[in-house]
Formats: C-alpha cells, sequence, structure tokens
C-alpha cells in the first residue's frame, strides 16, 4: 500500500513549514474554476444492524429539515466552496491527479469527523468488507482498531495465519509491506492486509515488553470464520465459543448446543458461554443469541438521535433453552453485538460474568449502498442495557473479576473504546456497574482447581470451578440478581 500523496489528512512536519509559508508569497496565473457540477448522490440503506428500514428512512429524512429551520439554504451552501477547490485543484495541481481517488479522500475525510466507527469505503474497500461479513475472505485474520494514530489488534481470529504467528490483543502494527501504518484508519490497513490466498505480506509490530519490533512474515489464506465452536468438559458441562456475530452465528449456536447435548447423553448440566476477543458484528444476532438464554424481558434498546427514535428488542419464551447454571466469559476484547449479550444476561440474572472489563462500545451502526458500489458505515443509534446502562467508554464489569496472563493486568495496554480518539463520551448515571469478587475467593476457587483443566486459561478454570460448586455459583447469581435490581 503506497502513501497517498492526495489523503486530505496529509500533515507537513513543522521544518517544513516555513518554506511553504515563503512560497505562498510568488502568485502564479490561476485558471479560472470551472462552472460548479451538480452533484447529488442519495444513498440507499441497507438494514444490516437491526434497525427498520422505515426507521432509518425517517431518521434521514429528519435532517434536511432541522437544518433548513436553522439556515433556508442549509448545509449545502458550502459545497459552492468545494466545487471552487475542486476546480482549481484540476485545472492547476502541478501533476495529473486521479479524481475519483480526490473525491473518495474529501468524502472520508468528512465522515472522520465523526467518531471512530463511522466510516467511507471505496468500492474495493467495501466489497473486502461485505466478504469479511459473509464469512470468508482473503488475508491474515486480524481484527483491528485505532489508537490515536496507531494501528492496534482488537483480535487475531482462530485459526487465522494471524494467531499462528502469535498476535496477541493490543500488539500494535507499525508497517505492512514496508509502508508505515502511522495515520492510518483500520480499514485502510485491513484493506493492505488482505488479497489472495498464498500471497505473502510482511507485518511489523511491537508489543509492550518486547525490546525492539519485530517482522513478522505472514501468507495470507481463506480465512473462514466459522463463529461458533463448541467443547464439552467433564462429560455435562458445555463449552461454547462465540467468535464474532456473522449471518449465521444463531443457526450455528443452536447446532453446537443440540452436539453437546448429544456427547453428554442428555440435557447439560451447564455452560460456558465464551464471549472473549468477540468483536461483535451483526446486532440482529447478538439479539438471537441473548433470546436463546432468555425467556422473556427486554435484551437491549436502541435510541437515535436525541432519543427521537426508540426501538426495545424483547426476548421470547419459543426455543429458549433450558435454565441450567450459565457462565459467560468477558475481557477487554469483548466489543459492541457481544457486549449487548453479556449485558443483557448480566442484567435479566440469568448468568454469572467472569473475566475482565470489556471494551466499552455503546453505538450502533448501519451499512449504506451507495450507487458506485461503495459504502457508508453510519453511527446512527447508542443502545442500552435492559436495565437502562449505556456501557459506552464504561464497559460490563463481570461479576467475577479475573485476569488471563499477566499482560491482561496492565491497563495501558488494554484497547478500549476510551481509548479511541473522537469517540462518543459515556452518558451521565452509566454508574451502577460495581461488580467484582474479591481476591480472597479468587485465590480460593484458583486453589480448588482440578488438574487436567486448562492450565493456560484462568478464567476457564474459575468457570469450570463455578459450575463444579453450585452453591458457589446460587450465591454470585443471587449478587448478579441484587445488583440488577439496584440499577
Amino acid at each position: 500500500m503506497s502513501a497517498d500523496p492526495l489523503d486530505p489528512r496529509a500533515r507537513f512536519d513543522a521544518a517544513a513549514r516555513p518554506l511553504l509559508e515563503t512560497r505562498t508569497m510568488i502568485r502564479f496565473p490561476l485558471l479560472p474554476p470551472a462552472a460548479p457540477r451538480p452533484s447529488a448522490i442519495w444513498p440507499r440503506a441497507a438494514l444490516v444492524a437491526g434497525i427498520t428500514a422505515g426507521a432509518l428512512l425517517a431518521l434521514f429524512a429528519r435532517v434536511p429539515s432541522a437544518q433548513a429551520a436553522k439556515d433556508p439554504a442549509g448545509p449545502y451552501k458550502k459545497l459552492d466552496v468545494f466545487s471552487h477547490v475542486l476546480s482549481l485543484i484540476e485545472n492547476n495541481y502541478v501533476e495529473q491527479i486521479d479524481e475519483s481517488r480526490l473525491i473518495y479522500g474529501a468524502i472520508d475525510g468528512m465522515v472522520r469527523t465523526l467518531d471512530p466507527h463511522s466510516n467511507f469505503m471505496d468500492p474495493r474497500a467495501y466489497a473486502i468488507f461485505k466478504q469479511e461479513t459473509d464469512g470468508e475472505y482473503g488475508g491474515v485474520g486480524l481484527e483491528l482498531g485505532s489508537r490515536g494514530d496507531q494501528i492496534v489488534v482488537v483480535a487475531p481470529l482462530a485459526d487465522s495465519p494471524a494467531s499462528h504467528a502469535g498476535f496477541l490483543p493490543g500488539d500494535r502494527i507499525l508497517e505492512i509491506d514496508n509502508v508505515s501504518t502511522r495515520g492510518m484508519r483500520e480499514d485502510e490497513a485491513a484493506q493492505a492486509l488482505n488479497g489472495p490466498p498464498g500471497t505473502r505480506v510482511v507485518v511489523r509490530a511491537t508489543r509492550d515488553g518486547w525490546t525492539e519490533p519485530r517482522s513478522l512474515p505472514l501468507i495470507r489464506d481463506v480465512v473462514r470464520i466459522v463463529s461458533v465452536e463448541e467443547k464439552l468438559f467433564d462429560k455435562q458441562f458445555g463449552y461454547v465459543k462465540i467468535k464474532s456475530f456473522q449471518d449465521r452465528t444463531d443457526l450455528y449456536l443452536h447446532k453446537s448446543l443440540d452436539g453437546l447435548r448429544a456427547q453428554a447423553g442428555g440435557e447439560l448440566k451447564g455452560l460456558i458461554l465464551d464471549l472473549r476477543r468477540d468483536p461483535g458484528g451483526l446486532l440482529e444476532q447478538g439479539v438471537k443469541v441473548a433470546d436463546r438464554f432468555l425467556r422473556d424481558g427486554v435484551i437491549v434498546t436502541t435510541k437515535g438521535r436525541s432519543g427521537a427514535h426508540t426501538e426495545i428488542e424483547r426476548a421470547h419464551a419459543k426455543d429458549t433453552e433450558p435454565d441450567y447454571p450459565l457462565i459467560t466469559l468477558v475481557d477487554d476484547g469483548t466489543a459492541s453485538a457481544s457486549e449487548i449479550v453479556a449485558g443483557a444476561l448480566q442484567d435479566q440474572a440469568r448468568s454469572v460474568i467472569v473475566g475482565t472489563q470489556t471494551f466499552g462500545k455503546g453505538s450502533v451502526q448501519t451499512m449504506i449502498d451507495l450507487e458506485d458500489g461503495s459504502g457508508l458505515k453510519l453511527t446512527i443509534a447508542r443502545y442500552y442495557t435492559p436495565s437502562g446502562r449505556s456501557i459506552q467508554e464504561q464497559g460490563i464489569t463481570p461479576d467475577v473479576m479475573v485476569h488471563g496472563a499477566a499482560r491482561e493486568q496492565v491497563e495501558v495496554d488494554s484497547v478500549r473504546e476510551k481509548n479511541l480518539p473522537g469517540h462518543f463520551k459515556g452518558e451521565l448515571g452509566a454508574a451502577g456497574l460495581d461488580g467484582g469478587t474479591s481476591a480472597g475467593l479468587l485465590a480460593e476457587l484458583a486453589t480448588h482447581a482440578r488438574i487436567g483443566d486448562p492450565i493456560d486459561d484462568a478464567q476457564l478454570e474459575v468457570a469450570l470451578e463455578l459450575l463444579r460448586d453450585t452453591k458457589a455459583y446460587r450465591a454470585h447469581l443471587q449478587t448478579t440478581r441484587a445488583a440488577a435490581g439496584a440499577r
């Protein structure tokens, strides 16, 4: 991926500024701007995040009318300035330019002013994005985020080239094929990492604890996102790992649970739902997964601008799993749709949450298809757990706080919503997230951990011990229920 000289985000260093200021004193005979060209591109809304098409169209319809009430010309009067600048560049820039790249750069710059999760994708980037949503693409299998002007790893996908190479959440990507990632957005970095299977890409990365950055060569492969995996412990306790919320995640979950029952020879005695390093995905699938464990009540509430449009998703008794003990594992890579699931199960006192503080993304995006094959991912709502909590910036606090690896205990190493520049601020009343178990009980649980369990996964060990100790599980569930009632 080569540097883009037309990128509107380009910045000159301090040493270059005096030279530029001197050059501005020279006058060139600029060609007059061409007549402004009319442009009216109206998007076709694509339903992705559980918001009805009618509601989305109503949202778009309200915006121009609200602007018109303030200014009859609306914001579109500024397009005259844009057309003027575009014409000046076309007629006077020292080299020939790619108009499409220029326009896409301008749109991208506009969307970047909103929040970290709204972004514009040109046709190529949007095609890759849709492949990933469908669950299969050519690449290395890294979920990326941004922290300041750095690209960081949110989570490596299981059984991918990146996971085999040893990437971990929090790793910072410095270069991709000798091109610096400083100032890149995550979709740009993902586009550079993706490519035909069998091709080679070199990623230079650093990590807290490394004495110097390392260059890691990766061979791209077909990354298939099988979003659900299962395992049986003690011939009676089920374990289900949800990697991300794709089109068929709820269907895969249903099949996994049936498979675990077949292995157990009957009903399960308990289940561990692992949402760690799950970056989220489709809100609709998150709602369906939560619904599978809840008989009734609210799952999530989404609210648009100023709370004008509100939608409430509720649980249904049909196809609900038996009321067996349920443990949900979370960490700082648990984000978005996975936080909706964890928040609903916690507020409804259906599950004991074990792990570390989650990512804290409390907003909803929708995808909008544009006429030329490009796409717009736009933040259109905030979401709230059943008790009315907004977890924006805060995340979900586990009922039982258990760190996984030693590196996870260092807060600065965590990539969370609150670290992202331009993120929405959390709302007042987002307190009430207190939780966690005393260190004494954690030590006791660790002492009683059985030999033969995954010794490299303390969170899973604690979850299994809680399922084996019915009295301890009920005590924690009662604490969860009391906390939910106090919210």
